[in-house]
Formats: C-alpha cells, structure tokens, sequence
C-alpha cells in the first residue's frame, strides 16, 4: 500500500513540473532576450550594397566530344589480316595503306588486298591482330582528324530564339580542370524534337594539341544574353506582392525597422537582378530574410 502511494506521488509530480514548465512558457513576455541580447519580436538580419556588375544569362548543356572527322575503315574482301602497318597514335594521309588483307581462297594466290584510309588524321584504333578472319563488313581500323573537335548537344526549344550560327560558347571537359576552351555555335537543327522538345546544335572547338580526344565527356557554356556594369543585387533579396509590384526592404534611418521600397527589375540571372529603378549602386538592402516585412523590428548583424 506505502509503495503504490509513493508511486501515486510520483506521478502527480512529473504532472505539476510539466505544468509549471508550459505556464511559464505560456506567460513568457515578447520582448524576452534570445540569442544574448536581441528580443523575440526582433529578427537578425545581414545587408547587403547594391553594385554594379556585368550580368550574364548562360546555358549550361553536356555532350561527348567527337573528331569533326572519323572513319571507320573497311576491306574490299574476305579473307584473313596479314599485318597492321599503323597502331594507334600513328599519322596517316588520306590514301596510305593502314593494314593488308590476305584472300582466303584455296588453290589460288593473290597478291594482299591494302586496308587505305579515307581521310588524313591520326590512327584511334586498330580493333584486329594479324591472322583474325575479315569480311568487308569488320571493322579494322578507326581514323580521326582531331585538329578541330565537335559537340552535339540538345537545347530546350524556349531558348531557340537566342542562338544563331557563329555563337561564341566555353567548353570543358573533365579530364582537363580549370582549363577552357572557346567553341562556337556550327550548326542549328531545322527541326525540333516531338517528344523532347529540343532541337539538335552543334559546336566546334579548335584542337591544335590534341587536348581534345574524341569520346570525352564535355560540358558546354553559352552565354545567351548579357548586359554590362548594370546596378543590381541578389536575386533572391527581392520581392513580389499579390498585385506583381517588386519591392526590396531597406533598414530605416536608425536602423531598427525594416522599410519597404517600391523597385523596377531589368534584366535577370540566376543569381543576381538589375535594378533600374527605385535603388542605385552604394545603397544598402536587407539581405533576403524569412519573415522580414514592413515594419519589422530588426538589429543588423
């Protein structure tokens, strides 16, 4: 009996300590410090100064980078190859025999069939060893002129408007960080892909060192639309009404409230908005804070 009685008692004070702690939170004072010094009806905000930049609309795609030529190279008969007179790497001019085919015939002797190349390059592969069965349909070799390189990529068709031939766009790849490499627009596709909605373009890059090898994976850069030394700031520190009217917040002359000001947007990136009226460069902005609005009390940090 003693133990349920202790155990009663224990209970009741687990309920009044809970009910102690939500009375008291119940009667907290708004202006009651947090975070040190600031009270709970103040938000901590940073600022931000309106600059001048130039601001740049770009289009990041990715495509695989092929020679501007490739052959792939053929024999004229069946048969067996006799010799490979080029391996990878090698130079070759259009016309000079990269490898030799011995007809497979019985009781009769040929003189051996050349393998030449159709186009001047360099040797990227050679896919067979001598004495492997051919037939005009195997490949033995492949052949690439890399001195200038391309990239096909697909651009969503709402861009379509700001292309045009002779573009000027950066390529990267992988394999070479931190190294770019201007390309420009070659070729627009006339027609848009139903189902992706994208039409086909092509870039081609200058590849005087052979930095460039065909089948790399390549990230293309184009730059759509810019304007230069334009007063703007943050995107995301700029707001929309119900009514569509843009507006920033600006901290009052004391710097304790947050003041709305009426703004025009121009031009717009991903990240940074023109501002052509309503603000100029050296002014300072509330950097975009959630629940911040007009009126609101704030201390700047």
């Amino acid at each position: 009996m003693k133990k349920k009685t202790i155990k009663h008692l224990n209970y009741a004070l687990v309920i009044l300590v809970v009910l102690a702690v939500a009375w008291g939170f119940l009667r907290k004072d708004p202006s009651e410090k947090i975070l040190g010094d600031v009270p709970m009806d103040v938000f901590v905000v940073q600022t931000e100064t309106v600059q001048n930049r130039d601001l740049k609309q770009e289009l990041l795609m990715s495509g695989n980078v092929k020679a501007l030529e490739e052959a792939t190279l053929y024999p004229r008969v069946s048969g067996k190859l006799m010799k490979n007179l080029l391996r990878e790497g090698d130079p070759v001019k259009r016309n000079q025999t990269v490898s030799l085919i011995e007809r497979d015939e019985v009781g009769a002797v040929y003189e051996p069939v050349v393998v030449p190349s159709t186009i001047t390059g360099v040797v990227g592969r050679v896919y067979l060893d001598p004495g492997e069965n051919v037939t005009t349909t195997t490949p033995v070799a492949l052949v690439v002129n890399q001195s200038t390189v391309r990239i096909e990529v697909d651009i969503p068709e709402r861009y379509i408007g700001d292309l045009h031939k002779g573009q000027p766009a950066v390529l990267r790849v992988e394999a070479l960080p931190g190294k770019d490499f201007e390309a420009k627009l070659n070729i627009l596709s006339p027609v848009v892909d139903s189902m992706s909605r994208a039409m086909a373009v092509e870039f081609v890059a200058d590849n005087p060192k052979s930095l460039l090898k065909s089948g790399m994976f390549a990230k293309v850069n184009i730059t759509l639309s810019e304007k230069k030394d334009v007063a703007s700031i943050s995107k995301k520190s700029v707001y929309t009404d119900e009514d569509g009217q843009t507006y920033v917040l600006l901290p009052s002359s004391d710097r304790k409230t947050a003041v709305r000001q009426n703004v025009t947007v121009g031009f717009e990136n991903n990240d940074y908005a023109e501002i052509t009226e309503g603000l100029a460069a050296g002014e300072e902005v509330i950097a975009f804070a959630y629940g911040v609005k007009d009126g609101s009390k704030i201390e700047i940090r």
